[in-house]
């Protein structure tokens, strides 16, 4: 086994969450903090916007299994690169497109992934791409939210909708 991770933010960390917790190679999705200047961040720090921070996920993978390119393509299938600070209702820049990388490879592999994607979009691409910061694991009731909490009306209309597509683009990923 080859285990890497990449830390992935694209909106509410629930919906990246659920969605990369059914891919196929994923060996975990955690939900997280990262990209502000605030020590041990809460939920409520990073809603009030204030500390910087971006909702993002900590996606640990088997890379004998998924790629990095595969998994960024799930990624820009899942969420609008192209909307700065916002998904949908959810506003304000912990909510914003970004993917931190750990070296100079995983970097290139993450530009020529948002090149490749750029053709799908009639707007820019305005993803974030910084080197991996300090990251804050979010508080327990984060993790596996979905999965925990399905019948809640976010959970039904916000993020089985990503599920869905996530499914029906890529139906050999599915674990």
């Amino acid at each position: 086994m080859k285990q890497k991770q990449i830390v992935l933010g694209g909106g509410c960390f629930w919906c990246i969450e659920a969605v990369y917790n059914k891919v196929k190679g994923v060996l975990s999705a955690k939900s997280a903090y990262a990209g502000g200047k605030r020590e041990n961040p809460t939920y409520e720090n990073v809603c009030s916007g204030a500390t910087g921070h971006a909702e993002v996920v900590v996606i640990t993978y088997d890379a004998d299994v998924i790629t990095l390119e595969e998994l960024l393509d799930i990624f820009f299938a899942i969420h609008d690169p192209t909307t700065l600070n916002q998904q949908g209702a959810d506003k304000g820049t912990q909510y914003r497109s970004v993917i931190y990388y750990s070296d100079e490879e995983e970097k290139e592999i993450i530009e020529h992934s948002i090149a490749k994607h750029q053709a799908e979009f009639e707007s820019k691409i305005v993803t974030e791409v910084s080197e991996l910061p300090e990251v804050y694991e979010a508080e327990a009731y984060h993790q596996n939210y979905y999965a925990l909490n399905a019948h809640q009306g976010y959970c039904q209309v916000v993020i089985a909708p990503k599920l869905q597509k996530f499914m029906m683009h890529f139906p050999d990923k599915i674990a």
